[in-house]
């Protein structure tokens, strides 16, 4: 392994941390808080810290290999979490340094869990950092370096591969740095009209960046108590329509605006992806109704919401759908596992997978009448290689297996089983909020150290698709190459 070159990259997402930190300091100042202080000294550590990383004397070599790539995206990952949690634990914001992790986690991953329970008591400066970890964590700072690479004379394919969410990373344009351009335009671009959009309904400017981080980010940490419930009807369909919006491949929304609308329309995941939507939406909103009775209209808004925010991972809510009725929360607990598209700041399994895994299964149905007929896979006219569809069986069958093995140590925290399998299920998935214990009322605190250092471990093989993190723990990534 590169050691010279990891430390470098690593030196620079720090610096880059930094920076995206400082605002922070601006608005806990502006706003009477008392913040600020322990930004200014964490972002002075990073920065002193990242200069002498980035400076660090290497060999001529500046190609970073995939094992080099995999090293930098986990310890980019675990790095961030660390220092971006020392603002939290240092202002008093919670009670302890585990605690300020794994809220810290939560956000970069844009899973949303939370062991803070009252936001609204919370210094401006450190509302609007936690919810920037979302923001930032969504399209990934390390796809945002990629676009800095270039200037280092470092390569940056072996990164995106480690880092990009989905079955197969491709770059959407010839060079890396562009690629990393068109996914952020379209970031900022969807940024920018939810915030306009919420404005537009009454927001204040703190509170739409705050709600549009979550959103765009897919990641959930609302800006009071009772996260989106005490908004506007119009607030919580803008923010609806939003989060629909970035649980779509944003390598489509290129082809939108290259005016390929006919590809745009026509790919498959995306139209699996808004199958799923709507006819959750719909039967959800049936049920909810024929329980509770009430406005129609109200209940398929509920509906629309809540669907929208846990099939793209992000975890907001307007109503405690702990308390809905069975049918309804399965539903829910399913699409925790389908998650967004491939390619999009959503978690999950993602629905190109849980595609090809249906496709799999037709064809294996075929094959009993059909023993000897050589049925390929397609998705979208295209073949699907062996490889990737081997890739696919081998991160379903580890995605279960976490699941599991997770469900079964959390358990021993005591609890319902609902509660412990809604509990990893939320982080895994990079959810947030689940069924009992963690529902979207109550938070996480109430889970042991261990539990929280656990679960924390689990947001970020989830985030990072498994392979990514297991693949660091093997003794052979930290070979040293001649």
């Amino acid at each position: 392994m590169n050691y010279g070159i990891v430390i470098k990259v690593l030196g620079s997402i720090l610096l880059i941390e930094a920076l995206l930190m400082s605002p922070s300091i601006f608005i806990s100042y502006a706003y009477g808080g008392d913040a600020h202080h322990p930004f200014i000294w964490t972002i002075v550590v990073m920065v002193i810290l990242g200069i002498l990383m980035a400076k660090l004397r290497q060999k001529n070599d500046h190609h970073i290999r995939a094992k080099d790539g995999i090293v930098i995206v986990a310890l980019g990952w675990v790095m961030i979490s660390l220092f971006g949690a020392i603002p939290l634990w240092t202002s008093g914001s919670v009670p302890t340094y585990i605690d300020a992790v794994f809220e810290i986690v939560s956000g970069f991953t844009t899973t949303g869990a939370s062991v803070i329970a009252n936001v609204d008591g919370l210094d401006k400066g450190i509302l609007f950092w936690r919810s920037m970890t979302h923001w930032i964590g969504g399209m990934g700072i390390l796809v945002f370096t990629l676009a800095l690479l270039p200037a280092l004379g470092v390569g940056s394919l072996q990164i995106f591969k480690a880092e990009s969410p989905g079955p197969v990373a491709g770059k959407i344009v010839p060079r890396m740095k562009d690629t990393a351009r068109v996914l952020y335009i379209s970031y900022i671009l969807l940024t920018v009209l939810q915030v306009i959009f919420l404005l537009f309904g009454g927001v204040n400017l703190l509170e739409a960046f705050v709600i549009t981080f979550g959103t765009v980010g897919t990641g959930g940490f609302g800006p009071r108590n009772d996260s989106l419930a005490s908004y506007s009807p119009y607030v919580q369909v803008v923010t609806g329509i939003f989060m629909v919006l970035s649980g779509v491949n944003f390598s489509l929304y290129f082809l939108f605006f290259r005016k390929k609308y006919k590809d745009f329309l026509e790919d498959r995941e995306l139209r699996l992806y808004l199958f799923f939507v709507g006819s959750s939406v719909v039967l959800i909103a049936w049920n909810l109704f024929m329980t509770f009775g009430g406005d129609a209209l109200v209940r398929l808004r509920e509906s629309f919401f809540q669907v929208s925010s846990i099939m793209t991972t992000t975890g907001y809510s307007t109503v405690d759908f702990d308390l809905w009725p069975s049918f309804s929360k399965l539903i829910l607990f399913f699409l925790m596992f389908v998650g967004g598209s491939a390619g999009s700041t959503a978690g999950g399994m993602k629905v190109i997978r849980i595609m090809i895994v249906l496709k799999l299964i037709k064809r294996e149905v075929s094959k009993i009448f059909h023993p000897r007929a050589l049925i390929p896979i397609k998705v979208g006219g295209k073949i699907v290689s062996n490889e990737i569809i081997a890739r696919i069986n081998s991160f379903t069958a580890i995605h279960l297996v976490i699941f599991v093995i997770g469900s079964l140590v959390v358990s021993l925290e005591g609890g319902t089983m609902e509660s412990s399998m809604s509990a990893v299920a939320s982080t895994l998935n990079n959810i947030g909020p689940g069924f009992g214990a963690v529902g979207p009322t109550v938070t996480f605190a109430h889970y042991s150290a261990f539990t929280k250092v656990f679960l924390s471990l689990v947001m970020l093989l989830g985030r990072l698709e498994h392979f990514t993190i297991i693949a660091l723990l093997v003794p052979k990534s930290w070979t040293k190459e001649s």
